[in-house]
C-alpha cells in the first residue's frame, strides 16, 4: 500500500482497550544495565530515561548510554503528558556540567545528549548551564553534542547563548499539532518552538536542528501534515516521531495506539517533504538512537 494510502485510511479515533503486541518490549539481560545506573548515582546526576519514565531506558542503560538531564529533576511546567516533577526547583548545581562530562567520558560517549527541566525561575531559562554544560562535555571526550532544550519563554537571548557553545545539533520539540497544544505543552506554545528553532538554524547554518511530535493524542493526519510543513519551513533538519504512552492515571490519555506500518508510512512522508533525517517508529523517542541519526551524516 501507498503512503498516501495508508495514512488516509488510518482511522482517526480508536479507543484503545489495552496495549497491542507491538507495544511489549523483551527485558534487557539481567543486570546489564547495572554500570550506567551505579554511575548515575555515584556521579549524582538525572536523566530524562528515568523522570520522563521513558519505555526504552532500560534498553539504553544497557547499552552504557543515557541522555542527562540538567538543572534537577523538578519542573516549573505542568504539562498533560509528562511525568517529571514539577514544583519549585532547587538551586543550580554550578559543577553539574563537569559531572555530565565524566559520566560521558566513563560510558565512552561519542554522541551526548543534554536536555533540562524547564526553568521559569531562572533569568535565562538554564541556558548558561547549557552553553557550561556543552563546553565541559566536547573538552572531556571529544564528542559530538546534542541538546534538547526547553523554549526559554520565547527569549531569543536565551536560545543564542546555548548555540555560543556550538552544539551539532539543536533540538527542540513541538511535541504536538497546534490544535492540542494548550491542553497538551499547557504553557508551551506552537508559534514559540518555531521561532525557538528558526532562531537555531538562522544563527548555526552549520548546526542541525531537530524536532519531535507524540502521535496517538488525538492529531488528524491533516493537523500533522502541517506540523511537519511548519517544521520544513524553519528550516528544521531532523524529525522524531514517536508513540505517545500515558506515563500514569493523572495524565492525558492515549486516544489512539498507532501501528508500526503508519508510522513507516509517516516516516516516508517526511522524507519526501525534505527532512534529512527522519525516525519514525512507535517507541521512537526523541534521543532515542539519536547518535545512529548524526553519524548517519558523517
Amino acid at each position: 500500500m501507498s503512503t498516501l494510502a495508508v495514512l488516509n485510511n488510518a482511522p482517526r479515533f480508536e479507543p484503545p482497550r489495552r496495549l497491542p503486541g507491538w507495544l511489549r518490549r523483551p527485558i534487557p539481560p539481567r543486570n546489564a544495565n547495572h554500570f550506567t545506573r551505579r554511575l548515575l548515582d555515584e556521579l549524582r546526576l538525572e536523566t530524562v530515561c528515568d523522570n520522563a519514565r521513558c519505555p526504552n531506558r532500560m534498553e539504553c542503560y544497557a547499552r552504557k548510554t543515557a541522555t542527562f538531564m540538567l538543572l534537577g529533576n523538578v519542573c516549573t511546567r505542568s504539562c498533560g503528558f509528562c511525568a517529571v516533577s514539577r514544583g519549585r526547583p532547587g538551586a543550580v548545581e554550578a559543577d553539574e556540567p563537569d559531572r555530565v562530562a565524566e559520566a560521558a567520558a566513563r560510558m565512552g560517549l561519542r554522541h551526548v545528549v543534554l536536555t533540562s527541566v524547564t526553568r521559569d525561575d531562572l533569568a535565562d531559562g538554564g541556558a548558561d548551564h547549557f552553553y557550561r554544560s556543552v563546553l565541559a562535555v566536547r573538552e572531556r571526550t571529544g564528542a559530538t553534542v546534542e541538546v534538547l532544550t526547553p523554549d526559554f519563554r520565547g527569549d531569543l537571548r536565551a536560545v543564542d547563548r546555548v548555540l555560543a557553545a556550538m552544539p551539532d545539533v539543536f533540538n527542540h520539540n513541538l511535541e504536538t499539532v497546534p490544535r492540542l497544544c494548550r491542553r497538551v505543552r499547557g504553557r508551551g506554545s506552537h508559534r514559540t518552538s518555531l521561532a525557538v528553532l528558526r532562531r537555531a538554524k538562522g544563527l548555526g547554518a552549520d548546526v542541525k536542528t531537530k524536532s519531535g511530535l507524540m502521535l496517538g493524542l488525538g492529531e488528524t493526519a491533516d493537523e500533522l501534515l502541517e506540523a511537519l510543513a511548519d517544521l520544513r519551513d524553519v528550516p528544521c533538519d531532523y524529525l522524531t516521531l514517536g508513540q505517545y504512552l500515558q506515563p500514569g492515571e493523572r495524565y492525558l490519555p492515549v486516544v489512539r495506539y498507532v501501528p508500526p506500518d503508519e508510522f513507516d508510512a509517516w516516516g516516508r512522508r517526511a522524507r519526501a517533504m525534505g527532512f534529512e533525517q527522519v525516525a519514525s517508529g512507535p517507541f521512537v523517542r526523541s534521543s532515542y538512537h539519536a547518535a545512529e541519526m548524526i553519524a548517519a551524516e558523517t
